[in-house]
């Protein structure tokens, strides 16, 4: 009988810094400062943890974690080179290895310095070099993409949403849809960075278009920030008041990862392949799902994803997210914080930190009623994709 993950491991303990814009602290400060606020909130001592994942190839060393929790002894890291796909893809990987014995607390933790480092969207020509840093394909980005002017997300992306418009003419009201029920959404959560600063219609139309069809609020923010997970096996749950379950989770990537313009398909992405693994691993429907927590670096991947994840075919997401479905009080409400779009682009870890604030009841004036089976979702680099089917 073949092996599954689910219902073995379980979230214990989250945590996340506040969001700033401006900041002197390194990116390991806040990294560890999610960390121990993540340990804290599970109710064990920092030196406990004896995994780390820290997701990215450029984010933090894992000696640093070592040093800064007083671990005891670290028996297990990890690192992922997905973008905003690897920290789903790390908690996967964070489960594998504490179902296994590897290791017992597992620490996945991740961040951005997005306003006070390098930042896209101030035209720092840094930006070059850290693209290679974490683009795949580097001398192909170099030699045939930098020079025609592919050289920041946006414009990659460009090609995967305008190929979808012409494909199949979606609405483009599905994508004002998505940054305005984020921006609402954000209203109710005191960490997200635009808390106070709500948006009309009228605001979405008004900002200008950056690279068609994104307009500067389909992109989301650049702040300083950082959150942490601990993942740890079934036989530990005891321990804690409410551990959240992992009912099914797998990462998945498209056709030809390293490259966009030459794919068979452009639309297919990783959630294409990932998603219907995770659900079988989960066993459970679609109409299960009390919320989503999805990837929205732009308004459009938000979605594509819940068309690739089957929520409805391919051309139909703008009209699936009208008439408040993805809004509190919906039938899918998503992004229930705010989102990497009005809360903070932490590289999607604060996706998961508010998962498992629906599904413990700890969500405040964002709570989703009787919230108990959620979806986290990850999209990075070229289409990579990841989810996370999680429970209570």
């Amino acid at each position: 009988m073949e092996r599954s993950l689910s219902e073995r491991t379980c979230i214990v303990g989250v945590g996340e810094t506040d969001f700033v814009r401006g900041t002197d602290k390194s990116l390991a400060h806040l990294c560890i400062e999610a960390a121990v606020a993540a340990c804290r909130d599970a109710g064990i001592h920092p030196s406990e943890i004896d995994g780390v994942i820290s997701p990215w190839k450029y984010n933090v060393r894992h000696e640093e974690f070592v040093h800064g929790l007083g671990m005891k002894e670290l028996k297990f890291t990890s690192r992922h080179e997905m973008g905003g796909a690897s920290a789903i893809a790390a908690i996967q990987t964070a489960a594998m290895a504490v179902d296994l014995g590897i290791a017992n607390y597992v620490l996945v933790a991740t961040g951005q310095r997005g306003y006070s480092g390098p930042r896209l969207g101030a035209g720092d020509p840094s930006i070059l070099d850290l693209n290679n840093e974490f683009m795949p394909n580097a001398e192909y980005r170099d030699n045939l993409e930098y020079p025609y002017g592919l050289m920041v997300p946006m414009q990659y992306f460009s090609l995967h949403a305008n190929r979808w418009f012409h494909e199949y003419n979606p609405d483009p009201i599905g994508m004002q849809t998505v940054a305005l029920t984020c921006r609402e959404h954000a209203q109710l959560n005191e960490k997200a960075y635009m808390k106070g600063r709500p948006m009309t219609a009228e605001d979405y139309q008004n900002s200008p278009m950056l690279v068609a069809p994104f307009r500067l609020f389909d992109c989301s923010l650049e702040v300083d920030g950082a959150g942490a997970v601990i993942v740890t096996s079934k036989k530990n749950a005891h321990r804690f008041k409410k551990p959240i379950y992992i009912a099914g989770i797998a990462e998945g990537h498209p056709t030809y990862p390293d490259d966009m313009p030459t794919r068979p398909d452009i639309l297919d992405m990783g959630i294409t392949h990932a998603a219907p693994r995770a659900f079988d691993m989960a066993g459970i429907r679609h109409d299960d799902v009390d919320f989503a927590q999805i990837y929205d670096c732009f308004t459009f991947i938000v979605l594509r994803q819940i068309e690739e994840m089957g929520f409805c075919a391919r051309g139909e997401a703008s009209e699936f997210v009208k008439n408040g479905r993805i809004s509190l009080g919906g039938q899918l409400p998503i992004n229930t914080h705010g989102g990497l779009l009005s809360q903070a682009h932490i590289v999607g870890i604060n996706h998961v930190v508010e998962a498992v604030h629906q599904l413990r009841g700890q969500a405040g004036a964002a709570q989703v009623a009787n919230a108990k089976i959620g979806i986290v979702t990850g999209y990075g680099d070229l289409s990579d994709g990841s989810i996370a089917i999680l429970h209570n």
